[in-house]
């Protein structure tokens, strides 16, 4: 192109030679690449995504950050393995996204298995990727969501793709206790992959689409002869009613995303701070008079504890922890006065409240993630002992049982009982006694702390005079009326120095707001070591 100005022509550079113009074609050429890359594969991969009931890596991770917030990285990463054709075959990303955003105003990295590219299946560059953002994330001391939706290893690379499992497992252990760890399982996690969300704080599942097992249907089928679905091998509802595995089940994404948020309201970025204040009206001073009628005197009646849990922390919400397994324990995160606490308590309505091999370990997984984030414990008692039978011996609740005794006894947070009613035995010292280092013991008037119950007492001490009488029926409830009232009654443990004080019940939660912020400034004093030896 040429302009005259005066007499003489002169020459101007075209339009795409005008300096920067060529930066500008490159960055379009960046845009529309990128936008080809969140946009997947194909229409066609996306369309079979949504078919399955199943939302694509991107829709999941808008549910789980705040709008706006998500910054992905390594999406232009692709694979280097060559035969099998897939050499041939190549997309942006490998199959899973990876990056960090906001929840809630907070920092929280995530990775995203993106079903469309090899279906999820795991190799090389897609473990390196996930790699790469665990560890920004223990650096960065915040927590990590992964979103499991993969075919396992991509057997066309071999043992690089398990490899890469070694690692990401590898990293599970170095961050466990260190920062939180969620996973969400929402497609298939089979083979070593299932090995990451079992090493994980929280497992989320949802109903029909979500599937974790280490060998598959097909497989079991041909070993053993057994038949079985998908679905009742290795679904949300086996997961979270059978093998607790899996601590929550949902009918939908977006209900489980819901409480992904907010479970991460509940805990701390990382092992160095505490979990953040929730601003509440509920009154720190707030009486709980309807406690009075919901726990009834009489030691052999039942009732519901998520009821007595609902009067007492704040605004009456509890989130729930394994809520379908081990119904005889209740788990679960709350607030009292604003203070993040995590509640243990037994449920009398199920088997009588009593613990047993699932009770135990679910508890005493829960007392230890408490304990890593410095989530204070509140123990709510009212158990009658272990559940007896050759069943439970044979498989190991001593072991079990131990579990739960050693997770309080190593446990350095702000500790809070409170004996409701019955606390027999051993499993009375295992629901966080005196004797094994809790801070504070409360007791209501109605409590029985005891050896056992009055009634096999009885039978034991007494059980010659009880054979020779005339009427051993008569004296048998006699010896147990004496048992009671001798050392039974309601004052006998804090005569004793066993509780600190028995209490008003309609008095439990200003006492335990009390107790707790007294407990803030309490510091650790545990022997240098290596570690323990607890039995796994």
């Amino acid at each position: 192109m040429t302009v005259t100005i005066g007499t003489e022509d002169l020459a101007l550079p075209e339009p795409d030679d005008l300096p920067g113009s060529e930066m500008r074609a490159r960055v379009t050429d960046l845009r529309l690449l990128r936008q080809q890359v969140a946009s997947g594969p194909s229409e066609r991969a996306t369309k079979s995504q949504h078919a399955k009931g199943k939302l694509t890596a991107h829709e999941r991770i808008e549910l789980l950050f705040d709008p706006g917030t998500f910054t992905e990285i390594e999406a232009m990463r692709r694979h280097r393995a060559t035969g099998f054709g897939l050499e041939d075959t190549r997309p942006h990303t490998d199959g899973v996204i990876i990056g960090w955003g906001m929840v809630h105003g907070r920092k929280v990295f995530a990775y995203a298995h993106d079903f469309r590219v090899f279906g999820g299946a795991l190799g090389e560059a897609h473990a390196t990727k996930i790699h790469k953002v665990m560890d920004l994330a223990a650096a960065t001391g915040a927590p990590i969501v992964g979103i499991c939706d993969g075919a396992g290893a991509r057997i066309q690379e071999g043992v690089t793709a398990l490899a890469g499992y070694g690692g990401i497992f590898q990293r599970n252990v170095r961050s466990s206790g260190v920062i939180p760890q969620l996973s969400v399982i929402v497609g298939p996690c089979a083979g070593g992959a299932a090995y990451s969300p079992a090493l994980t704080d929280f497992v989320f599942m949802v109903r029909g689409i979500s599937n974790l097992f280490l060998t598959g249907p097909d497989v079991i089928a041909t070993v053993t002869g057994e038949t079985v679905s998908r679905e009742d091998l290795g679904g949300a509802e086996a997961h979270t009613t059978r093998s607790g595995v899996a601590g929550f089940a949902y009918d939908d994404e977006g209900s489980a995303f819901d409480d992904v948020r907010y479970l991460l309201t509940l805990l701390p970025q990382n092992n160095a701070e505490l979990p953040p204040r929730d601003a509440t009206l509920d009154p720190a001073d707030r009486r709980c008079d309807a406690l009075l009628d919901l726990v009834p005197a009489n030691s052999n009646a039942g009732y519901d504890m998520r009821a007595v849990i609902a009067e007492i922390v704040d605004d009456g919400d509890f989130f729930e922890v394994h809520a379908n397994w081990a119904g005889n324990v209740i788990v679960g995160l709350a607030h009292l006065d604003g203070y993040t606490v995590g509640i243990v308590a037994n449920q009398p309505n199920v088997l009588a409240g009593v613990l047993d091999i699932h009770a135990a370990e679910k508890a005493a997984r829960f007392v230890q993630m408490c304990d890593a984030f410095n989530i204070p414990l509140v123990s709510l008692v009212d158990v009658p002992g272990f559940l007896p039978g050759v069943d439970q011996e044979h498989g190991g609740v001593i072991r079990h049982g131990a579990k739960l005794l050693y997770a309080y006894c190593n446990a350095t947070v702000p500790r809070v009982q409170v004996i409701l009613r019955k606390a027999y035995g051993g499993a009375y010292i295992v629901m966080d006694s005196r004797s094994i280092g809790v801070d504070v013991s409360l007791a209501w008037p109605t409590n029985e702390i005891a050896v056992m119950g009055a009634e096999g007492a009885a039978s034991v001490i007494f059980r010659g005079e009880i054979a020779a009488a005339d009427n051993p029926d008569a004296v048998r409830e006699a010896k147990i009326a004496q048992y009671r009232t001798e050392l039974m009654h309601p004052m006998y443990a804090a005569e004793r120095g066993l509780v600190d004080d028995v209490i008003d019940p309609a008095d439990t939660r200003i006492r335990l707001i009390d107790a707790l912020s007294m407990l803030r400034t309490k510091q650790p004093d545990l022997p240098h070591r290596k570690h323990g030896n607890q039995p796994i």
